[in-house]
């Protein structure tokens, strides 16, 4: 059923008192009485409800006068428990809805916002329907899952002027406002490179054999945008994170927070790198997933700047986590845990960091608090915050994507007369070999070739641009399309 028309089916059995349900295990749930807009109270729906979308929820729970009208997953077995569950905390102060296709809920003309955390495949899209149907979003992170998607939600804010708000939860840190104000503010001298952590220890996800997909869920819903030809229970429901058709891997996942921060640090007039390259690469684990467990990745500011990046997801023994960001200026002073370093001194200073302005409330107070003043620049975290981070991640695993493979030893990146560069890889390196036990017959790097980019097109240019630009945008299947961005 096409939007419009599922829109005026609603109009219709809503004129004649038809109550809607939505039966999943054996349970009806019925749709509550729409509430006056005189009481202020704001209607929510949250899409995807199994992992992080149960934080969602909670958060909406603990805000005043929230109603979370609709709860949307094509798992109905998911849709059902998160139901119940929801109908436990909530102790009968409204009443909620349970629907597997998320566009029933944006043709309620009395729906607010809506709050999506969904797999990555189908951020943006969902964001771009939400902003035409003229409702608010609080979207995970990332926001986009390729490039071109990501400025088309660009397009979509700008156009309907709905509040779009990331799910970067430290861009609702005053601390963190106020330590990259004084970053930018030149205290510590010219910031040359800022660098992101994304090292936490993951496991193999083995092999899953194609099979049909279960009963309970929805698998053309599930899939949506992304061309999967079969379904194998690798996708449902996390490890679809390690499929580049569905997921970016930790780089923009867990990392898209450490990317954001690091992109935030850049001087203010910074959007998207004009050069990018990786080289990583998926060790140990002999398994289905596509993306890298193991990335050292490079993007170039027109300014001169740049940022790094570290992605570590393989276990040893001694295995130091790190999900943080470092600072390193051009004097040789350096920023670490929160730590200021002056150049060649072992012992750091605490840094006095003032607060700096951020909307109130939270990740999710701040949203709630930008919805009902319409007012897009409260967000924490907005679209154009998301797009500049989300970007640089996507640039990143390009040049991952577009590798070759060559041995396992010091010699592999690329890095040119960039010391800097090769000083930081050789420490990721040393680990993979020293503390990993990679061995250096057999063992392989996928080197990604360096790719130039134009901040203003956004589109790559010179060598390698015709491959890099064909991976600026994933196909999507019929009925599922993300619209040009001229056309949202």
């Amino acid at each position: 059923m096409s939007r419009t028309t599922r829109r005026k089916f609603l109009q219709n059995s809503l004129a004649a008192g038809t109550a809607f349900v939505v039966t999943g295990c054996g349970a009806q749930y019925h749709t509550g009485t729409p509430v006056s807009r005189a009481n202020d109270r704001l209607r929510i729906a949250v899409a995807g409800v199994n992992g992080r979308g149960k934080s969602h929820i909670n958060g909406w729970l603990g805000q005043d006068n929230v109603e979370i009208a609709y709860l949307i997953d094509p798992d109905r077995q998911v849709l059902a428990k998160r139901l119940k569950d929801l109908e436990e905390k909530s102790a009968g102060k409204f009443s909620c809805r349970g629907v597997t296709d998320v566009r029933e809920a944006l043709d309620d003309p009395h729906l607010d916002a809506i709050s999506i955390a969904t797999p990555n495949h189908w951020h943006s899209l969902m964001t771009i329907w939400a902003a035409q149907a003229g409702k608010h979003v609080y979207v995970e992170k990332p926001l986009s899952h390729d490039v071109q998607e990501g400025r088309v939600a660009v397009a979509a804010q700008e156009k309907y002027g709905v509040v779009i708000q990331h799910g970067t939860q430290s861009r609702s840190s005053a601390r963190n406002a106020g330590l990259h104000d004084l970053i930018r503010s030149g205290k510590f001298g010219k910031m040359k490179i800022s660098y992101g952590y994304c090292c936490k220890p993951r496991r193999t996800i083995g092999f899953e054999s194609p099979s049909a997909p279960p009963s309970h869920l929805d698998w053309n819903l599930w899939r949506g945008p992304a061309i999967i030809d079969q379904y194998h229970a690798n996708y449902v429901h996390y490890d679809w994170h390690w499929f580049w058709e569905t997921g970016n891997g930790d780089l923009n996942n867990q990392g898209t927070h450490q990317l954001d921060m690091a992109h935030w640090a850049l001087d203010q007039d910074q959007t998207h790198p004009i050069r990018t390259m990786a080289i990583g690469g998926r060790f140990q684990w002999n398994d289905q997933g596509e993306t890298p467990n193991t990335m050292f990745g490079i993007g170039e500011y027109p300014n001169g700047q740049y940022v790094f990046f570290n992605v570590r997801n393989v276990n040893y023994e001694g295995y130091q986590r790190q999900v943080e960001n470092e600072y390193y200026f051009e004097d040789g002073g350096k920023i670490i845990g929160n730590k200021y370093y002056s150049k060649g001194s072992k012992t750091g200073e605490k840094i006095d960091i003032p607060d700096g302005h951020v909307t109130p409330g939270g990740n999710w107070g701040s949203f709630i608090a930008a919805c009902r003043a319409g007012d897009p620049g409260m967000a924490n975290g907005n679209v154009h915050d998301a797009h500049h981070g989300c970007v640089l991640g996507h640039l990143m695993n390009n040049s991952y994507r577009l590798g070759q493979s060559v041995p396992f030893n010091a010699k592999a990146g690329r890095f040119g007369d960039n010391q800097d560069a090769y000083e930081h890889f050789m420490r990721l390196h040393d680990i993979m070999g020293n503390g990993v036990g990679l061995p250096k017959d057999g063992a392989h790097y996928t080197v990604g070739p360096w790719l130039t980019f134009d901040p203003q097109t956004e589109r790559h240019t010179g060598e390698f641009a015709t491959e890099a630009n064909e991976l600026l945008k994933h196909a999507n299947r019929p009925g599922f399309e993300v619209p040009d961005a001229k056309k949202v």
